[in-house]
């Protein structure tokens, strides 16, 4: 039986009937939500969801929100939601799932992805973290960066190398990791805006159980891209209004202040407020395709495009607020819990996207892969391909 926006609708008005959001407690709220199917609704009955089409979802959640319901707080918990959900959904073990899937929906676990590498930014099949049997368990050492939000994770999407005698691709495992675990050392990286949302981990005989893996032993890469495809449609293809997220910012700031305008600035706000309506609109277009699908390689497009055009609209609107542009409130170090774009001033704004070209991966890689992927051009040539990782120069 399919399940319809009216169905899901009837369900949310009897929830909220049975749960008062101002006299339930906020994380009784958010599991009893899980437990009726209220969550991801395209996930499967037991998991959060129903089985529904996931463009349904939009609906649900606004009119959780339209009666004052509290969220999940999304935006401290991207990596979870975003990533690690789909990820274990797609290839975890029906314990891993009930054990996680839960409490990551409702924010009592918070993740982080252990995955780029001093040696291996943007090579990510190069990394040297090793996995090694014993026993039933897996000892890890090595070192993982730019981990986003490690500070306050609980659990982390962790990828290793378990074999070094075979090519690069072939060797890697994929683990679960406690971040409360011994071995674990979280060190905060200062960025240009002075915070420090990211982190360097490192990882030094780090036990963990192979009931922890994800997918089978070397199989890391094939259950990477399920991680990595769904990240960079987190990134880049977030439901928008129309002129909402920075292209709005910019748009009120010349509404607000017409002693600012020149002529070139005018051509170059309206140029990028198309740009950005194209991509709100690609965005849409993107998540119908992820209603009857996995994400492909098109999120690659979106981040590429997201990523560009915010680093164009904040240096815009610098230029356009001149000196004022240039004032900074707080160079204060401090561990922040998530990325704000909206509610800060200029300043941050334009140094905090120029890490979005890096974040979620490069530019230039995400470029190899529309041209290889949905262009289909030929694939740049790979020595390293048949190569044992061993036997790679680092």
């Amino acid at each position: 039986m399919t399940v319809t926006a009216e169905d899901l609708l009837g369900q949310v008005g009897r929830f909220l009937a049975a749960h008062d959001p101002a006299a339930t407690d906020r994380r009784d709220f958010l599991r009893a939500r899980f437990d009726a199917g209220l969550a991801w609704v395209h996930f499967p009955e037991g998991l959060g969801g129903q089985g529904a089409p996931r463009a349904l979802q939009p609906g649900v959640d606004a009119a959780f929100a339209g009666a004052g319901a509290p969220d999940n707080d999304p935006r401290r918990n991207v990596i979870g939601l975003g990533m690690a959900a789909p990820t274990i959904l797609a290839f975890g073990t029906p314990e891993q799932k009930q054990r996680y899937l839960r409490p990551l929906w409702t924010g009592e676990e918070v993740w982080c992805q252990l995955f780029s590498e001093p040696g291996a930014g943007s090579d990510l099949a190069a990394l040297a973290t090793r996995a090694v049997r014993d026993g039933d368990d897996w000892i890890v050492t090595g070192q993982k960066v730019w981990t986003s939000g490690a500070h306050h994770a609980q659990w982390a999407i962790l990828v290793t190398r378990t074999d070094p005698d075979v090519p690069k691709h072939q060797g890697m495992t994929y683990f679960l990791c406690d971040m409360t675990a011994p071995g674990v050392q979280v060190r905060p990286l200062r960025q240009i805006t002075g915070e420090a949302e990211f982190n360097e981990v490192f990882l030094t005989e780090v036990r963990i159980p192979d009931r922890l893996r994800i997918g089978g032993v070397g199989e890391g890469w094939r259950v990477a891209q399920t991680t990595l495809m769904n990240e960079r449609v987190a990134i880049g293809g977030t439901a928008v209004p129309r002129e909402g997220g920075l292209i709005g910012l910019v748009a009120r700031t010349w509404r607000e202040r017409p002693e600012l305008r020149t002529p070139e600035l005018q051509d170059r706000l309206v140029r990028h407020w198309v740009e950005a309506e194209a991509l709100r609109l690609a965005g849409t277009r993107l998540r119908q395709q992820l209603a009857v699908g996995a994400p492909g390689p098109e999120g690659s497009a979106m981040k590429v495009a997201f990523s560009e055009l915010n680093q164009r609209l904040t240096g815009l609107e610098l230029e356009l607020l001149a000196e004022e542009g240039l004032r900074y409130d707080d160079w204060t170090f401090r561990r922040s819990d998530l990325v704000d774009f909206t509610s800060r001033e200029p300043g941050y704004r334009y140094l905090r996207a120029k890490g979005n070209s890096i974040e979620g991966g490069t530019s230039e890689v995400l470029r190899n892969i529309i041209a290889e992927r949905v262009l289909g051009l030929p694939s740049e040539p790979r020595v390293d391909k048949d190569v044992a990782w061993k036997d790679l120069p680092r």
